[in-house]
């Protein structure tokens, strides 16, 4: 417990460096969805050198669950080229550590656990698109509700490379059945964050069985005028990573992003076609 947290619903009003100020203070440990409006939200993987060339093959092949937007030089904590200042060792909040396949821990910084031969890799988050979602009058019901995405394993097998291979996790958000091709074309003009969707509708045909029952964050209501819409997930990497069994691997914890201070990328022939006419549903 911190002693001093800082309110969710003052972050949103702030920068993408004063968020990650707070991060590294220690007063803000819970999900980033909503924070930095049009700034690039990342998932983070962080391997031995000895096989981040194979995990990159592996993102290059599967680059709907896995678009690398970052990565950084052998030993150096500092992502320069996402931003100004970002140490990765301190302005996640809460990181993910596996041994041989298994979760050893789950931390608040890495600075103990940093070592001259790790690699980071920053991937595209779908929290990004989502700015473009809420701006187009598109509701996104787990920011509403100030929960974390509901992300699920599935069916949807991934390229393997190397030692990394196995399924996409992928995350669901309920679209008023109204606004469904609308968000399609939206998330579409983000490739560097997840892009369109890989399902629409029924969660049985990618391996989902209770939508009430994700494997990672929070449940959210699907409701009789709405369709529940799948994206890929940047949880992806952390379940190729932990199958691989590494002596060591550092991810964020679902959810918990690093918001960098480069903005969104986008399409911006897909995002002239946003809707206009209808954002009252």
């Amino acid at each position: 417990m911190l002693d001093h947290e800082t309110p969710y619903a003052t972050l949103r009003e702030v920068s993408a460096a004063e968020v990650r100020a707070e991060i590294r203070a220690g007063r803000y440990r819970r999900h980033t969805a909503g924070l930095a409006p049009g700034k690039l939200q990342c998932n983070l993987a962080i391997v031995p050198e000895e096989v981040a060339l194979d995990f990159m093959r592996f993102c290059q092949r599967n680059p709907k669950p896995c678009p690398v937007v970052g990565v950084g030089d052998t030993g150096d904590p500092i992502l320069r080229t996402l931003g100004s200042n970002i140490d990765i060792r301190t302005d996640v909040p809460q990181y993910r550590v596996y041994r041989q396949g298994n979760l050893a821990a789950e931390v608040s910084d890495i600075k103990d656990l940093w070592r001259d031969d790790l690699v980071t890799v920053a991937l595209g988050c779908s929290f990004t698109f989502e700015n473009a979602l809420i701006e187009a009058g598109i509701p996104v019901r787990h920011i509403d509700e100030d929960k974390t995405v509901p992300m699920y394993s599935s069916s949807l097998e991934l390229t393997p490379a190397g030692p990394f291979g196995g399924t996409m996790v992928i995350t669901m958000r309920p679209i008023h059945k109204s606004r469904v091709s609308d968000a399609v074309r939206i998330s579409a003009a983000f490739p560097q964050a997840h892009g369109a969707p890989v399902a629409i509708g029924d969660p049985g045909e990618v391996g989902i069985a209770d939508l009430n029952q994700p494997d990672w964050g929070e449940p959210v209501e699907v409701r009789d005028d709405e369709v529940p819409v799948f994206w890929a997930c940047g949880v992806t990497p952390q379940n190729v990573l932990l199958q691989a069994q590494l002596p060591l691997c550092i991810t964020h914890k679902p959810g918990c992003m690093l918001i960098a201070d480069a903005g969104e990328r986008a399409d911006t022939n897909v995002l002239s076609r946003y809707p206009t006419q209808d954002k009252t549903n």
